[in-house]
């Protein structure tokens, strides 16, 4: 049964950093692509990061998060990280970790197998 368990989230002021992890449970974690999303309260889930199996190769969605946030990956661990950094309160959300064993399009979430319940990131300006 696989199982992605995220936590780190929280509260924090504008401009602060957050560092959110997903542990995977269930999978050969190093067969997967990773993805991050966020769902912010009556907006659609929308595409933050991904990382390639390997971890050699990262994407990110353009203007919103690109250059603040990092996204990495630890294969021994099996667990990947969403490190924020100058937080605005538009990145407000619930973030989700998502598994896919597809190349390529990680924006989009219909192309990820498995999800995790979600962690919060509230940020207050």
């Amino acid at each position: 049964q696989v199982q992605l368990v995220e936590s780190g989230g929280g509260l924090v002021q504008a401009g602060g950093s957050l560092r959110i992890s997903c542990a995977a449970s269930g999978l050969t974690f190093s067969q997967y692509n990773m993805g991050w999303f966020r769902q912010a309260p009556g907006k659609e889930r929308d595409f933050v990061a991904a990382i390639n199996r390997s971890g050699g190769s990262t994407y990110y969605a353009t203007d919103s998060v690109k250059g603040r946030f990092t996204i990495s990956r630890d294969n021994a661990k099996n667990t990947v990280t969403l490190q924020m950094n100058s937080l605005k309160s538009e990145d407000t959300a619930v973030y989700y970790c998502a598994t896919t064993l597809y190349s390529g399009y990680y924006y989009q979430a219909s192309r990820y197998d498995y999800w995790g319940q979600g962690t919060q990131v509230t940020v207050s300006s």
